[in-house]
């Protein structure tokens, strides 16, 4: 099923995790719904922008799923409203800085980033609510920090610089 110009369902549902364990990680017509709006929206206008691949590691993933990943039952991903990206050879805080200048999102996190490892060291996590009002245009970073995961602000733009 497509859901946008470039995206289809079977990469926003892919896990092999999932497939490892024999999981379904099959979303609802409500979890579609929000998948459709999240490419149309935010991933498609990203793809146009960049005439590049948006490779997506993880999309929608069932509360079983996501439990076994170790993520948060309130994770956005759950609902169909997240998507975990990357362009290859595009580092990942341009292409967050990209995304906070001209789009509508939730919450974007540029996630474990770190410029001495490379362009595309960490990821970009993007979520997008469908009720518009709802989208709090959150940028943030996450690291681990003494073997915990913690999340700061970014003011500005990731080359401007953010907290630590």
């Amino acid at each position: 099923m497509k859901l946008s110009k470039n995206f289809h369902l079977s990469e926003m549902i892919k896990s092999q995790t999932a497939t490892r364990m024999g999981l379904n990680n099959i979303p609802g017509e409500q979890h579609t719904e929000n998948l459709r709006l999240l490419c149309e929206r935010v991933l498609q206008p990203i793809r146009s922008h960049y005439n590049k691949v948006v490779t997506v590691s993880s999309g929608y993933r069932d509360i079983i799923l996501n439990r076994r990943l170790g993520s948060s039952d309130s994770s956005q991903h759950c609902q169909g409203m997240a998507a975990d990206i990357e362009i290859f050879d595009l580092p990942n805080n341009e292409l967050s800085d990209w995304v906070k200048e001209n789009l509508m999102f939730d919450q974007l996190i540029l996630e474990y980033f770190d410029p001495s490892e490379g362009p595309n060291s960490g990821w970009v996590h993007i979520s997008y609510n469908p009720t518009i009002s709802l989208n709090r245009k959150e940028y943030l970073i996450a690291f681990k920090k003494n073997g915990k995961i913690e999340y700061k602000p970014i003011l500005g733009l990731s080359t401007d610089r953010y907290v630590k």
